[in-house]
């Protein structure tokens, strides 16, 4: 079966389209309408032909344009035929301006996907890069990805096409922008084979679908099932409330027996919410043990001071998390969204629960239940969702924080000698004397029958804390055979090390800005080496100037910067005491280098000016990779050297000795 990865190209008097076979990028198809090609009659064929061989459309935001286009070709192809080559690229112009104008509205578009005779694969949509959290252009995608080229349109959509060599510029963009999406297609297979799966099961189209789409289509699927109530009866449904009275919905299980933390629920106790007022309107603090924790109306968080931690001889970094903490909160106190019969829906979420602890993880049916099972909550905030109850999002978040204190303020009241260190949303780490590891899971065990919850626990040799949200933390080491050694090796996260002929491992766990394995396409990856030094220098003890001798991938050394709004990038060199500016493009890939420019963003409505690293600094735009030899790159060592040491002055400033390493 043949399928495309395709994109199109729509300028005011050019249209390209460009097709590439989904499991060969040499079999290759381009297509273009302007006064120096007219290859209209070609290209309706093909497209005829996609629709009788049932032959597939792979693009970047496909839905939303490129389909659309298609489908404005194929309705109107009689017509198309008979215009000049420049008029039909203008009436193509025309409609993929109206598709630009329809999303800029948040308007539907034209044609459904249901309606497109052309079945399609959008990989923006598949991984959500719709959301605005998450939303994400194909060139920052190309960076993200390490693309070799990372290239805006050379030529603006009402630039008029002037010649064959302007018409083959615009042919290798859309052939650069086909080549990245069918890479993120390949990066994307398991999640495109399991919505294969589920939409051959259910009868469903999530072939396109966001995870939190394949949660509302999957629960509406189900909820029809145990109700009887029509889907369409079911999506119209909402619970809109006035206020919340908090007191009305504390479970009685949460009870104090410090001063702090009884005043904390008092606060609670008086406070009642406007749903449609939620941002910043609750916050309150409390400091016990050492540990400044926040409370919300979204959750809690609290860390102690930046520093290394480490479970010295007779101690131990305990850590535990509550079991699918959200989702079981609702399942065991019998919540449901207002509006949905109770029983139908407890029994329906307590049932993938317990379905999903049957399946093995390798099982693609685990991973759906445990996306249906984490995004409910989130759906009964949002007002678009069939599950939106306020209340609902309400008595979990609240009853989550106050219930995690319990646990909290058990464990430090129980356990001699413990030193809390962190709290984040679903679980505790704390220092404990090993001697009370026994009382520090009997305690445990009796907050679980008082709240009817399940914990989860490790044990960590060290916390590299930066704050709650940024740490790296280090399991117990554990000894292995030493053929294992290599294979464990691959893994960059893994800490290993060999002590008088034993091989010996350790797992560990990254977050936030020490993330730098997998890290997901939307987020900024910029100047992964700084993250890696850090790790390596903490775990590893290696030295953070070495580490940087030793890395030679120049991409761990960019950065990714985006312009937005009435911002654009310059270039500013000085060339003989004069001044060149040179405009760039609105996605950059750059680094910072011995024998660069400076790269400013201007604003052009009033000219303000920004530098894109402030001081002495210059950076190499890197859009397009070349291999060189390393010292041809330039890379100024002494400001990644700055960047890794003033994060390590930030976790441990009274073992910083201003130099390459620290001591400790």
């Amino acid at each position: 079966m043949n399928h495309w990865v395709m994109d199109y190209e729509t300028l005011k008097t050019c249209f390209v389209g460009v097709f590439t076979h989904y499991k060969n990028s040499d079999m290759t198809k381009v297509f273009a309408v302007c006064k120096y090609k007219n290859d209209i009659e070609e290209f309706l064929d093909f497209l005829k032909d996609n629709i009788r061989h049932g032959e597939w459309h792979i693009s970047f935001n496909g839905l939303n344009f490129d389909a659309q286009i298609t489908q404005f070709i194929l309705v109107n192809a009689d017509h198309l035929r008979a215009m000049d080559p420049e008029v039909i690229a203008l009436r193509i112009y025309e409609k993929a301006q109206d598709c630009i104008d329809r999303s800029n509205r948040k308007d539907f578009q034209e044609w459904k996907e249901k309606e497109i005779p052309i079945k399609q694969i959008d990989v923006f949509k598949l991984n959500h890069w719709d959301n605005p959290a998450k939303r994400s252009s194909l060139k920052w995608i190309q960076y993200s990805m390490d693309w070799d080229n990372v290239q805006d349109m050379p030529l603006h959509h009402n630039h008029e096409i002037q010649s064959p060599s302007e018409l083959d510029s615009i042919i290798s963009y859309c052939i650069n922008d086909v080549l990245s999406t069918m890479k993120i297609m390949e990066l994307s297979q398991s999640q495109i084979k399991l919505r294969k799966t589920l939409t051959d099961t259910y009868g469903i189209n999530l072939y396109s679908a966001s995870e939190p789409r394949i949660a509302k289509e999957l629960f509406l699927h189900f909820l029809q099932e145990s109700t009887g109530i029509r889907k369409w009866d079911l999506k119209k449904g909402r619970t809109y409330r006035g206020i919340i009275t908090v007191k009305d919905i504390i479970l009685p299980s949460i009870k104090f027996t410090t001063p702090k933390f009884q005043a904390l629920l008092k606060q609670f106790n008086e406070l009642i919410i406007n749903p449609n007022e939620t941002k910043n309107a609750f916050h309150a603090e409390l400091n016990y043990r050492g540990v400044n924790t926040h409370f919300g109306l979204g959750g809690v968080h609290g860390a102690k001071s930046p520093d290394v931690y480490t479970a010295e001889e007779g101690m131990t970094i305990m850590s535990s998390d509550v079991t699918s903490f959200y989702p079981n909160l609702a399942i065991r106190n019998k919540w449901a969204p207002a509006h949905i019969p109770k029983e139908a829906f407890c029994s329906r979420y307590e049932w993938f629960f317990d379905e999903r602890r049957k399946i093995p993880k390798s099982n693609p049916l685990n991973y759906v239940y445990k996306i249906i099972l984490n995004s409910t909550y989130g759906l009964s905030n949002d007002v678009d969702s069939f599950l939106y109850d306020p209340e609902f999002t309400m008595k979990i978040t609240i009853n989550g924080q106050l219930s995690l204190m319990v646990l909290y303020e058990m464990l430090a009241e129980t356990i001699p000698g413990c030193i809390p260190l962190m709290q984040n949303t679903d679980g505790v780490e704390i220092i404990i004397p090993i001697k009370y590891k026994e009382k520090y899971l009997e305690v445990c065990a009796e907050w679980e029958k008082i709240m009817d919850l399940e914990l989860e626990h490790d044990e960590y040799q060290k916390l590299i804390l930066a704050d709650v949200n940024n740490y790296i933390a280090v399991h117990k080491w554990k000894e292995i055979p030493m053929d294992k050694y290599e294979d464990l090796k691959e893994n960059p996260h893994n800490a290993l090390k060999i002590e008088k002929g034993i091989a010996y491992f350790a797992k560990t766990k990254c977050k936030g800005r020490f993330e730098f394995q997998d890290l997901a396409l939307h987020k900024n990856k910029s100047r992964l080496v700084i993250r890696k030094a850090i790790f390596h220098h903490f775990v590893n003890g290696v030295d953070p100037e070495e580490y940087l001798d030793n890395n030679r991938n120049i991409f761990d050394y960019c950065s990714g910067a985006k312009s937005r709004g009435s911002w654009r990038f310059h270039e500013v060199q000085i060339i003989a005491g004069d001044v060149y500016r040179t405009p760039l493009q609105k996605t950059l890939r750059y680094y910072i280098s011995t024998k660069g420019s400076k790269i400013i963003k201007v604003n052009t409505e009033d000219q303000r000016e920004i530098q894109t690293d402030s001081g002495r600094w210059l950076q190499h735009v890197y859009n397009t990779h070349e291999e060189t030899k390393w010292e041809d790159y330039g890379i100024n060592k002494q400001f990644y050297l700055n960047a890794i040491n003033k994060e390590l002055k930030n976790i441990t400033p009274y073992n910083f000795d201003n130099q390459t390493s620290l001591n400790f």
